[in-house]
Formats: structure tokens, sequence, C-alpha cells
């Protein structure tokens, strides 16, 4: 359940490179127990903003703080502030020769308060593959051993990095599942993805972030003006396609009905999807 306490808080967030300015001025916060995704075009500075989150990359100016710590140099000590969180990146390379049983209960002691490697690879669905060669794992098996290793360690946080990346729409659905349960257990999810229905299948707020600087930052319904934003109304009149803008489509609809005398034929109305309303924006900015 999200509450109201920040897990992460970013003000005023900067880096260059070779004086080029990739993240310019960052601010937003994560709220404890939410699934937040961050979104923008590849070079918008979501993998700089992320690694620096994570404590694996030095930031030039700004505040940050994950889990109350400051992520360069956690007060607690980088071992202690590192046992709080989890990281799935985007590709690993690890010893395929490994069983996936044997990859887990090797990860697990890494943690001071890891959770038990059998429970986990039965939450993450691999009980049956738990004797089989990491190499054999599908691509949607392999993404779930990845979580696995992300959370044995019992994190209050999660960073995904482009989770479900190839990943069939059977796989992604349940890697889904799975992301959902996690959040229901109480961890906080940090997430990137290309996928705009990801990010709204998921998502209880997005960031859109281009050009080193967050544009928005809402529930995916109502980004961008969603919800007030004109609906398309489709139909056919006399055998030809008909369509038309509204901002009241309830109303726009019953009067066409009347002058229809009742039967719209082919009746679709559509508002626009977060695609349309992320594209928009990007363009824009």
């Amino acid at each position: 359940m999200t509450s109201s306490t920040a897990a992460i808080s970013v003000r005023g967030l900067r880096k260059s490179y070779a004086g080029r300015e990739v993240v310019a001025g960052i601010d937003l916060e994560v709220f404890t127990g939410e699934i937040f995704a961050i979104l923008g075009p590849n070079g918008a500075g979501k993998t700089t903003t992320v690694e620096i989150l994570e404590g694996y990359r030095e930031r030039d100016s700004g505040d940050v703080l994950v889990l109350e710590e400051d992520p360069a140099h956690p007060r607690s000590g980088e071992r202690a502030w590192r046992n709080r969180i989890g990281i799935v990146l985007q590709s690993v390379n690890d010893a395929g020769d490994l069983t996936v049983s044997e990859t887990v209960h090797h990860f697990s002691h890494y943690y001071t308060a890891a959770k038990d490697p059998d429970a986990v690879i039965g939450l993450v669905g691999l009980t049956d593959k738990a004797s089989a060669k990491v190499a054999t794992l599908s691509g949607g098996q392999r993404r779930r051993l990845d979580v696995a290793l992300g959370i044995i360690g019992s994190p209050e946080i999660l960073f995904l990095d482009e989770p479900t990346t190839g990943f069939d729409p059977e796989a992604r659905r349940a890697f889904w599942e799975l992301i959902r349960t996690l959040r229901d257990e109480g961890t906080t999810i940090l997430l990137t993805t290309h996928y705009l229905d990801e990010a709204e299948a998921l998502a209880d707020r997005v960031a859109v972030i281009n050009k080193g600087r967050v544009i928005e930052i809402a529930t995916p319904e109502l980004l961008g003006g969603r919800a007030e934003a004109s609906a398309t109304i489709s139909w056919s009149e006399n055998g030809a396609p008909q369509s038309a803008q509204s901002k009241n489509p309830t109303e726009f609809v019953l009067q066409l009905s009347a002058r229809l005398g009742g039967e719209i034929a082919d009746l679709r109305v559509s508002r626009p999807s977060l695609e349309d309303i992320y594209l928009r924006m990007i363009g824009e900015a």
C-alpha cells in the first residue's frame, strides 16, 4: 500500500559529461509502497538518474535521499544501505553453468537478512526450473531469475531497468503479475520502460523525462491532461465513416442518436491513449 512517506527524494539533481548536461535539475519523489515509472526517449537522462539513485554514479549537484540516506555516502555504511535495495539490470552476465537453485542460494550469502532462497524461487515461478542450468532458461525465465536475485536480500526498494525487453506478450503479463505481488508485499518499485502499456498497467505514477528535465509527474490516467482531453467519436452514416472531436462525448452521442433515430452504426468513443499523450509531450518538449 502506498504511503505518504518518501522512499526516494530528489531535488535539483544535475549531471554533465564533457560539458553536456544530461540531467538538468530533476526534482521527484517516490513514495513508499508505490510503483513509480520513469518514461523518456533514449538519451533523456533516465539511466543516469537511476544510476545516481542506486549509488553507482556520482552527481554534480543536487540533493538525493534513498531510504533517507545519500546513496553517494550512506551514513549507515555502504553495505548496510545496499542490503536495503535490490537492483535488476537490463542484462546480466553470470555463471550459466550453475543451476537456478545454486545461483539464488549463492547470492543469498551476500545479504545479512536474505529471504529463504527456495521461497524466492517459488515466488518468481521457477520452482520447476530450480535444478535447470541458467544457460538453458528462456528469456522470460531468465528475467524471473534476475528478479529473484534482485529481491533475495529483502529489499525495501527494487530498481528495474527495462524489465521486459524482448518478452513475448504472455511472458510480459506474467511478469507484471509478479511485480504487482512484490508491490502488494510492501516493496517500493522504481522502473524505467519504453513500453507505454507497461507503465499504464503497473505504475501508480509516472514521470516523463526529456533532455534531462522532468516534464510532468502524474498518474497514467491524468498525465498530460489525458482525462480532460477531447474524445474522438466515430460512426457510420449512410454507409460512410464519420468522426468528430468532443469534450462532452456523452452529450454528443445523445444528440447524434436523436438525429439518427436511435441506432448509431459502428459507434466508437475513445480518448487519447497514454502513448498519444506521451508522444505529444515529447514532441512539444
